[in-house]
């Protein structure tokens, strides 16, 4: 059984601060927050003052005690954020039929749910231009009768009454800038396999005020795009690359939704048309050229892409030919004042929610002297951001290990690591998480010496099966 912490909090963006309180109670007692954030621009706090339990005189195992760098159970214990509301078996199961062989369900109800919501957003408004459904995108996910599928949210909206589609992965109540300002995130743990133990899951619920989000973002033309009466979408998803493991899911989820609309009578009277397609990594063009196939084909919407760096390389193009931008999984905070014509919207959750669930459950194991492991892009630089900040407002050293992601080997990285005689472990990263940990158990900065934590681009199954060996 999944065990559910419900934890709620209110964000000022500015400050990145949340006060979290236990569900359940009937008193709530705000977190204390200490200074203004940090500039984590600035170097790395000098930890030459380890803390107590200094594995200064054991991180440099040598011969044959040198540990092994994968194998059975090595990452027994390792924790992580993800995004994601309970799913209920039958949500599972029904995208096990559509792809037998997931072993990870991350992202697929937020893409499942991009999908019904710009189908609902398309009935309202009564026309595939989707300069007129990014005028009906917010407005659906908030403020009228609660609804969590879209065939009961279609006879609402059919019967002229205003809905808050909750859905798969809600609820979600948009801002202005087209996110979530609510978000569940289950805290996941790798058993004795390398397999998260999905018995010892819990679940967080964090809220950001809207009051203190910018209200100042482009906002939708409402009118003036291409319409044929045919709601078309392509999907923007990792088939490829260094997020490749978050693509069967979020591909499942995309084909499950439009079926679901298809046989609850289409949109507009008429049956949805789903083009799937790869997005890549920033490392290759893929995403731009599924892009230009998909505008090539008129598509009315583009949902993708999983990485907050691939969707920043394609964003203007999109919005440019007057096309929903819909991501599923971007968390990069950066989104919520870009310049996007009131065209780019996403489920996932900013990180400055992530960041603060992330801190809040190290700082609630006693973690004082973290180390964090980080991509060079948006992603990792952003959820680095906004993880440091609160861990340093409660006194916590932070050492911040920003890498490139495309480097073959981690070494220096991880031998700065060793200096820090860290207390706690954080890896922000996607693929190359697996060299980067392999070489910390090398070094003896193993899950079995300091707890590690990974995040919504790393932690899942597909994971702990590179660690296997």
């Amino acid at each position: 059984m999944m065990r559910n912490t419900r934890l709620r909090a209110v964000a000022l963006l500015g400050a990145a601060s949340l006060v979290f309180a236990a569900c359940g109670g009937d008193a709530e007692e705000p977190a204390e927050t200490g200074s203004a954030p940090a500039d984590t621009g600035s170097a790395p706090a000098d930890t030459g003052s380890a803390s107590e339990t200094s594995m200064s005189e054991s991180v440099a195992p040598t011969g044959s005690e040198a540990p092994t760098a994968g194998g059975e159970g090595v990452l027994e214990g390792v924790r992580g954020t993800l995004p994601s509301a309970d799913l209920g078996d039958d949500f599972r199961d029904r995208l096990l039929e559509v792809n037998p062989d997931l072993t990870d369900f991350s992202y697929s109800a937020e893409t499942y749910d991009a999908i019904v919501i710009v189908a609902l957003a398309a009935q309202v408004a009564g026309t595939d231009d989707p300069l007129a459904i990014a005028s009906e995108i917010n407005g659906v996910t908030k403020d009228g009768e609660v609804c969590t599928d879209f065939t009961a949210c279609k006879d609402l909206v059919d019967a002229g009454t205003d809905i808050d589609y909750d859905g798969e992965g809600g609820p979600y109540a948009f801002s202005a800038a087209g996110e979530p300002t609510q978000a569940s995130f289950a805290i996941l743990q790798y058993g004795a396999d390398n397999r998260i133990d999905d018995s010892l899951t819990e679940f967080r619920e964090a809220e950001i005020s809207e009051d203190s989000l910018p209200s100042d973002v482009a906002t939708a033309a409402g009118s003036g795009g291409e319409s044929d009466g045919v709601l078309k979408i392509g999907t923007l998803l990792p088939e490829t690359g260094d997020l490749a493991f978050l693509g069967p899911p979020e591909f499942a989820g995309a084909e499950m939704a439009v079926n679901d609309i298809n046989e609850a009578g289409g949109v507009l009277d008429a049956d949805v048309e789903l083009i799937q397609g790869d997005s890549g990594d920033t490392n290759t063009d893929i995403a731009n050229q599924t892009v230009d196939e998909h505008l090539s084909a008129g598509v009315d919407a583009i949902i993708g892409a999983a990485s907050s760096g691939v969707s920043f390389t394609v964003i203007d193009k999109i919005t440019a030919a007057n096309v929903i931008h819909f991501s599923p999984a971007n968390t990069s905070p950066d989104f919520t004042t870009y310049d996007d014509k009131g065209l780019y919207f996403r489920t996932a959750p900013s990180d400055v929610l992530q960041g603060r669930v992330l801190a809040d459950a190290i700082l609630a194991e006693g973690g004082a002297n973290v180390v964090i492991f980080t991509r060079q892009d948006p992603y990792g630089e952003g959820l680095l951001n906004f993880t440091q900040t609160p861990l340093e407002e409660a006194g916590a050293t932070v050492t911040p290990i920003v890498y490139d992601p495309s480097a073959t080997e981690f070494a220096a990285e991880v031998q700065e690591a060793v200096s820090a005689s860290p207390d706690t472990i954080v890896i922000i990263g996607f693929a190359e998480t697996e060299q980067v940990g392999k070489t910390l158990i090398e070094q003896g900065l193993g899950p079995a010496d300091v707890p590690w934590w990974f995040v919504d681009g790393n932690i899942g199954n597909s994971m702990g099966e590179n660690f296997d060996q």
